[in-house]
């Protein structure tokens, strides 16, 4: 498997857990995997401009348990910026229903697997990059 590959494969499996747990069809239990995999230092910066801690992110998506129950998340256009020995930077869309979004994430690779260490999301539209 490549690295790009083993990217897209992570970030595919990741919005697959959101999706599930939008939709309310995950297990309770799944969302303290989901939390292990945001490093404890994690940020995100929301396609709104918002600078959000780990502790925020699993806030809002915790309370947002069964909330979309047709919940679709698409992952297009995943690139693999740069990589170095354990850490991936890379970009992808992200579509949920007619809204787009284009996101830079940077992964740790270890061990115990990826581990979220920052993204940062901007709202695009279906003239964007993968489109």
């Amino acid at each position: 498997m490549t690295r790009t590959e083993e990217v897209r494969a992570e970030v595919v499996r990741h919005h697959q857990v959101i999706e599930q747990w939008l939709a309310g069809r995950a297990s309770r239990a799944s969302f303290g995997r989901f939390a292990a995999a945001h490093a404890p230092g994690f940020t995100m910066v929301a396609p709104d401009g918002r600078l959000l801690s780990r502790g925020d992110v699993l806030a809002e998506v915790e309370s947002a348990y069964g909330v979309r129950p047709d919940a679709r998340i698409e992952i297009r256009a995943v690139t693999v910026v740069i990589t170095t020995p354990g850490l991936v930077v890379a970009r992808y869309e992200e579509w949920q229903d007619d809204e787009g979004r284009l996101a830079t994430v940077v992964l740790q690779d270890g061990p115990a697997g990826w581990r979220w260490l920052h993204l940062h999301e901007t709202r695009c539209d279906d003239t964007g990059p993968g489109s």
